[in-house]
C-alpha cells in the first residue's frame, strides 16, 4: 500500500481538526474568564519576568477574500487613529496590574494591516509600549508588512522604533490565483518591499504562502516558491488555505469549483516542501521552514521549539499579553481573549475595564495534555520522562493515553519506554494524532482540513 493510500485509509483527506496553536483551541473559549479573573493573573506575574506582547490592528485598506482573520475595511485613517487611542488606554489599564521590572522578549504587530498606521502613530504606539514594558537585550520586534501598504517614511519609523524582523504575506504570485482570492500583489511589488525592508537595516525576514488556493497546481506553486526563494527569507510559513465561508463570509467570493481536492492539497504541500528543503531550509514542525542559523532551526535542534497563536516560536516567555480587539493573552493559569468586535472592545476600555470577554482557565489535565499536543506539533514525539517528572503521570497512565493512538494509527506511530513518536511517513497525520489527545470535542465545521 502506498503512503498516500494509507493516509487516505486513516482519514487524512476527510478530517477537519484544529491547528493546535493553543490547547484547548480558541473554539473552546467560553465567557467567564473576565476582567476580575485576568487582573489576578496579571498581578501574579513575577517581578522582573520576561513576557511577550502581541498587538492586533484589525483594519485593512482592502479585504482579501481568502482571509479568515478578524479584520474590517476602512477608507480613511480616522477609525485607525481612534483605535490607537483605545489601544493606548488599554495599555494604561494593564500597567496598573503589571509588576515592576518586566522586559519584553518578543513584540509582534499583526492584523489586519499594522503598516496602515501613519509614521507618527507607529512611533506613538511603540513608545507607549516600551514605556510600560521595555525590550530585553536580544529581544525580537516583528511587524506584519503589506507590500502594497508600506513606504519609506513608515519603514523608517518602524526601524527607528526598534523593529528587527519583518513578515510579509505572499500567498501566491500567480496573477490568476491572486485575482481569484482578491489579493493583487505582483512579484515586483513584493520585491520592492523586501528591498525597502533590508535597506533600513532589517536583516530578518519571514514570509507566508498558502497551498490549496483556487486554480493552484504543482506548476504554479513551484513558480511561486522559486520566486520567493529569490527573495531569500529566513523563515517561511507554508499554510493550508482554510475554506470556511460559514465562518468568514468574504470567502463566498472564492470559486469553490476551482479549489484543489484534499489529495491534491497534499501534493501541493509536498511540492513546495521539497523545493524549500532542496534550497537548504530546515523543516520546522508541520508547516514552517527556516534557514539553519535562524532561531527556529536552533530551537528545534535544542528541543526548545514552542507553538503559539503566531505559529512556531523560539520564545520561552510564560506570559503573552494580547493588546487590541480580539487578541488573546496566555498566562500560566489560562487564556483570556479581548472582545472580538471593535465596538465592544472600545466600550469596555472607555469604561475603564480590561476588555476580556472570554477564555479558558486551565485544569491540571489541560497542562499535561497541552504539553503533549505541543510536543507532537513541534517535535513529532512525546517524551515519557518529561511527562512523568514534569506532570506526575505514571507509566500506566501514559500507556492508557497512547494505546488508542496506536490502535488508530498503527505503524504510523511508535511507542516505547521513551514515549510516543510519529514516524516520518506519518507526519501528515500530526494534527489528527494530536486530536486524539484532545479531551474537548468540537464540531468538525469549526476547523480546517487536516491537510
Amino acid at each position: 500500500m502506498s503512503n498516500v493510500s494509507q493516509l487516505k485509509r486513516l482519514g487524512l483527506f476527510d478530517s477537519r481538526v484544529p491547528r493546535y496553536t493553543s490547547y484547548p483551541p480558541a473554539t473552546q473559549f467560553k465567557p467567564g474568564v473576565n476582567a476580575n479573573m485576568v487582573s489576578g493573573w496579571l498581578d501574579s506575574i513575577p517581578e522582573g519576568a520576561a513576557i511577550s506582547l502581541y498587538l492586533h490592528v484589525p483594519f485593512c485598506r482592502r479585504l482579501c477574500w481568502f482571509c479568515a482573520c478578524r479584520t474590517q475595511g476602512t477608507k480613511t485613517l480616522d477609525p485607525v487613529i481612534a483605535y490607537v487611542d483605545t489601544v493606548l488606554a488599554e495599555l494604561e489599564l494593564l500597567r496598573r496590574h503589571l509588576p515592576r521590572g518586566l522586559r519584553l522578549s518578543r513584540l509582534h504587530w499583526g492584523g489586519g494591516t499594522p503598516t496602515l498606521l501613519p509614521p507618527d502613530q507607529m512611533r506613538r504606539v511603540a513608545d507607549a509600549i516600551f514605556d510600560v514594558v521595555p525590550m530585553a537585550e536580544g529581544a525580537e520586534f516583528s511587524v506584519e508588512i503589506d507590500p502594497s501598504e508600506i513606504d519609506a517614511p513608515r519603514m523608517a519609523a518602524l526601524a527607528a522604533s526598534g523593529m528587527n524582523r519583518a513578515s510579509i504575506g505572499v500567498q501566491d504570485f500567480d496573477p490568476k490565483i491572486q485575482e481569484a482570492i482578491g489579493r493583487l500583489q505582483g512579484f515586483d511589488l513584493t520585491a520592492q518591499a523586501v528591498d525597502l525592508i533590508r535597506s533600513h537595516g532589517i536583516a530578518s525576514l519571514n514570509a507566508d504562502i498558502l497551498y490549496g488556493l483556487p486554480h493552484q497546481d504543482r506548476t504554479r506553486i513551484s513558480e511561486t516558491v522559486q520566486k520567493l526563494l529569490a527573495l531569500s527569507p529566513d523563515r517561511v510559513a507554508l499554510y493550508g488555505y482554510a475554506h470556511v465561508p460559514w465562518m468568514s463570509k468574504r470567502q463566498v467570493m472564492i470559486p469553490e469549483e476551482a479549489l484543489p481536492g484534499n489529495e491534491d492539497r497534499l501534493s501541493l504541500f509536498s511540492t513546495a516542501r521539497d523545493l524549500f528543503v532542496a534550497d537548504g531550509y530546515a523543516e520546522i514542525g508541520i508547516d514552517h521552514f527556516a534557514r539553519p542559523g535562524d532561531g527556529l532551526a536552533v530551537a528545534q535542534k535544542a528541543g526548545q521549539l514552542r507553538r503559539n497563536f503566531q505559529g512556531y516560536t523560539d520564545d520561552r516567555a510564560e506570559v503573552l499579553l494580547g493588546l487590541g480587539a480580539s487578541s488573546i493573552s496566555r498566562f500560566p493559569q489560562g487564556y483570556a481573549q479581548n472582545a472580538p468586535a471593535t465596538g465592544a472592545y472600545t466600550a469596555a476600555v472607555r469604561e475603564g475595564r480590561l476588555p476580556h470577554s472570554r477564555g479558558h482557565a486551565f485544569t491540571p489535565e489541560d497542562h499535561w495534555r497541552g504539553r503533549m499536543i505541543e510536543a507532537l506539533m513541534c517535535d513529532f514525539r512525546i517524551d515519557a520522562e518529561e511527562m512523568v517528572r514534569g506532570y506526575g503521570l505514571t507509566p500506566t497512565q501514559l500507556q492508557q493515553v497512547f494505546d488508542p493512538v496506536i490502535g488508530q494509527f498503527g505503524n504510523m506511530v511508535e511507542v516505547g519506554p521513551c514515549g510516543l513518536r510519529i514516524t516520518p511517513e506519518g507526519r501528515p497525520l500530526a494534527r489528527m494524532v494530536a486530536n486524539m489527545l484532545d479531551s474537548y470535542m468540537a464540531a468538525p465545521t469549526s476547523h480546517s482540513s487536516a491537510v
